[in-house]
């Protein structure tokens, strides 16, 4: 059976529902955007002009609830690599928005590149565990026109091909975005019935819907574009100071932000994707290491189950800056809580201090770990075949089972799990082999990957369509 995890029972599920109802009919979410508030006004919600405070009756949640599909498709270029949520798969997603890249041939930190952006997208198209695409560092070389979008646009989809999720800042971006979008896939019912890209918001703990990328979301209405919604409350800073209180909020902001998008456009798909989080008594910041983080992400899987809405959870984070042990044993213990959780996306790989760090090597690393977590997952089968109790009774006392027929295929069908990554040898060997790390390993690893790894180009067409549209947006510049 599946390993079990619980942080919430049946009953604290239920109450951090109703006190969740409870701040949303009496306090309110402050929303910036004047259409938002339009829209949830016209669905019953109680708008306040002079604050533009929204309090959400009992009976609009719940309405929101029933409407947002349970199981949808997020849509690939990539033949075969459609995610459906629901399903009871997890797939990894990179973290995203790092300032700072670890050189890779001199491990020094310092300001990310495109290039960093192009081996990091890369590399995750490659390794069949990500199946989803997110913008994992910002790049002093990138600017904000259209014809910066456009390109970036253009560079994302040559050179990643499976489910893309992302977002924009201004709503004057849709219409590039959804004319590149019909290009690479197709006219606008061809894209509402695959899903190739979901959107990600952030709303702004304690309670605030931002303007801008609520603006540009609502562009986009009709779309049946995915709607991710990561509020990331920092318990004892942005969150109140306890970890069922912060869960409280997340979960307060994330069906506010639900209302919104069933009242828009009722039946758009709805990911919930909290990133609650532990504040560093030592600074005051963000800690990325904390272990409690990994029973927050639990916590809000259990939460999104509760609804039966697909759930994107943060895990597999380090307050580290560099590959190490620390940043090993972090990523690990909070991986795994996550992981046993079991989302249908997990967030966190290779990202390092805090989300502000790129490591490619980390990245592999972790990869590694996320592999050792999902088989903890699997747990111990104990179906008829798996007893082998004719097997015991034929060795008996004093024999081995190394070369039975189950011992084999207990390798094959991954009853072992087998490590890609690590010594596995013995000291002796080791040394002999020249003390290798992991560390050396995941570096060279990367960069054979990296060597040899084709992406699925556009069509030619295709191309030829993005660069008119690129020229369009320069001359519009």
């Amino acid at each position: 059976m599946r390993t079990l995890l619980q942080v919430l029972s049946e009953d604290q599920r239920s109450q951090v529902h109703e006190r969740t109802l409870s701040v949303l009919a009496r306090t309110g979410l402050r929303f910036d955007s004047a259409k938002a508030r339009a829209i949830l006004s016209d669905a019953g919600a109680e708008v306040d002009r002079g604050t533009c405070v929204v309090r959400f009756p009992r009976s609009l949640v719940e309405e929101s609830l029933r409407s947002a599909p349970r199981d949808f498709t997020l849509g690939a270029r990539r033949p075969g690599c459609d995610l459906r949520m629901n399903s009871g798969d997890c797939t990894l997603l990179i973290d995203g928005q790092a300032v700072f890249a670890l050189d890779r041939e001199t491990g020094e930190r310092r300001t990310g590149t495109f290039d960093d952006w192009l081996e990091a997208t890369r590399l995750t198209d490659a390794l069949d565990e990500f199946g989803i695409y997110w913008d994992m560092i910002e790049r002093s070389d990138c600017g904000n026109t259209a014809a910066d979008l456009v390109t970036h646009w253009r560079h994302l989809f040559r050179n990643f091909s499976k489910h893309i999720q992302d977002g924009f800042s201004s709503p004057w971006q849709a219409p590039w975005f959804l004319e590149v979008l019909q290009v690479v896939f197709g006219d606008k019912e061809t894209i509402r019935r695959q899903h190739p890209w979901s959107f990600l918001a952030c709303p702004q703990s304690p309670l605030i819907i931002d303007e801008k990328s609520t603006d540009a979301y609502l562009e986009l209405l009709g779309w049946d574009i995915p709607l991710a919604v990561m509020p990331m409350p920092l318990m004892g800073v942005s969150g109140p100071g306890s970890l069922i209180s912060t869960t409280v909020l997340g979960n307060c902001e994330m069906l506010a932000m639900l209302c919104l998008l069933q009242a828009g456009a009722a039946g758009t798909p709805f990911i919930f994707a909290p990133a609650q989080s532990m504040m560093n008594p030592r600074s005051g910041g963000y800690d990325a290491g904390a272990i409690e983080g990994g029973l927050l992400a639990a916590a809000a899987v259990e939460m999104a189950r509760h609804y039966g809405l697909p759930v994107e959870a943060s895990g597999m984070t380090t307050e580290h800056s560099v590959p190490g042990i620390q940043s090993a044993y972090e990523s690990s213990t909070i991986g795994l809580l996550a992981t046993l959780a079991w989302p249908d996306i997990l967030v966190g790989c290779g990202l390092m201090g805090g989300s502000m760090v790129l490591s490619l090597d980390q990245l592999l690393i972790d990869v590694e770990i996320f592999r050792m977590c999902r088989r903890a997952h699997q747990g111990i089968a104990v179906d008829d075949g798996k007893w082998l109790e004719d097997v015991i009774h034929r060795v008996g006392p004093g024999g081995h089972f190394l070369t039975e027929i189950s011992t084999v295929k207990a390798l094959r069908d991954g009853e072992m799990y087998i490590s890609q990554l690590g010594w596995q040898d013995g000291f002796e060997a080791w040394e002999a082999a020249g003390k290798p790390t992991v560390l050396e390993e995941a570096h060279e690893k990367v960069g054979q990957i990296l060597a040899t790894h084709q992406g699925l180009p556009l069509d030619e067409d295709v191309e030829k369509e993005l660069d008119r549209i690129q020229k369009r947006a320069q001359a519009e510049a």
